[in-house]
């Protein structure tokens, strides 16, 4: 899994300054300086730093899209704060991932297991109302996801009641039977996320997209963005954004739309900042059988096969 880690398009942000360490003891200084320069030299440290800049900035809005109480927890305290009136896209894609995982979660029966592809500060597990006995897996990198884990600990961030939080590492040389290690259940109903996971080239999303396909029931949900230079990586024949989507997905037995950020902001009665970002905003429907269906199936027609269940067969 090594191609996934790799920064990938961080959602632009103001800078983020160090902390001052006046007050600190030398030694405390010294080890706090360490960590901290460790973390400002590693790309993926800082793209979700980055993300989390701009959730706390849009938190302190008079009207926020959200509330992240935790992103505080992630950035320096001196943030310089951007409380322009339109809206950064990051920000809009953040809202429409979080009303299409409740609204999903609550409105498919038995649809318990979210499963979120993230950068490793992802406080969703946090911040949403999640229906009870929901349980969600966070697949992000180790190292910035046990950083963030103890920096929620610190501010006392809790789960929803009666939830479950499942974090499997992204360099797991096995995605599919991780997840199925942990209690993943392909004949059950999921929703899929990303949003800031990293990834280097349209292989490494290629090969996420295969988890999800062999893994996901039909009927399954999987939305979120991605970084548009992928399409520019693909060495096939030159395409519109919209038809390479639609290839790359129904590759793997999904129905996808794009969506539009402006859009979604017009649909909020919201305006959006005129800025550069270049991530490509989706959702989309699984419409194969899981493995673990598949599985299923077999077994019950070797049964009707040795059985001799005729009955039992037509109701497959």
């Amino acid at each position: 899994m090594e191609c996934f880690l790799s920064f990938s398009h961080a959602p632009p942000t103001t800078s983020i300054l160090r902390r001052s360490v006046t007050h600190a003891s030398k030694t405390n200084r010294n080890g706090w300086l360490r960590a901290k320069l460790h973390e400002d030299d590693d790309p993926l440290f800082r793209a979700a730093i980055n993300a989390a800049s701009l959730r706390f900035q849009e938190t302190h809005r008079p009207e926020p899209l959200f509330v992240d109480p935790y992103a505080g927890c992630f950035v320096s305290p001196h943030i310089q704060m951007d409380m322009r009136k339109s809206l950064h896209p990051y920000c809009i894609a953040t809202k429409f991932v979080d009303d299409k995982l409740l609204r999903t979660v609550n409105h498919i029966d038995g649809l318990k297991q979210v499963v979120l592809l993230s950068d490793g500060m992802d406080t969703r597990p946090y911040r949403l109302s999640w229906p009870t006995s929901t349980i969600i897996f966070d697949v992000s990198p180790e190292r910035v996801f046990k950083r963030a884990a103890e920096k929620l600990e610190g501010v006392g961030a809790k789960l929803p009641r009666s939830c479950l939080f499942l974090h499997v590492p992204l360099e797991s040389s096995n995605l599919q039977q991780s997840l199925r290690a942990k209690g993943f259940n392909g004949n059950q109903p999921s929703i899929w996320a990303i949003q800031g996971l990293p990834l280097m080239t349209l292989r490494s999303f290629e090969e996420i997209l295969l988890v999800v396909s062999c893994l996901a029931m039909n009927g399954s949900f999987f939305v979120g963005e991605l970084p548009s230079w992928l399409q520019n990586t693909d060495i096939g024949i030159k395409s519109t954004t919209g038809e390479w989507m639609e290839k790359l997905f129904k590759s793997n037995g999904f129905w996808v739309d794009m969506v539009i950020h402006k859009g979604v902001a017009k649909s909020l009665g919201k305006d959006l900042a005129s800025i550069k970002y270049e991530n490509i905003l989706f959702v989309a429907e699984h419409l194969r059988f899981s493995d673990d269906q598949m599985e299923t199936w077999r077994a019950e027609l070797q049964r009707v096969e040795e059985q001799g269940d005729e009955e039992g067969f037509e109701e497959l």
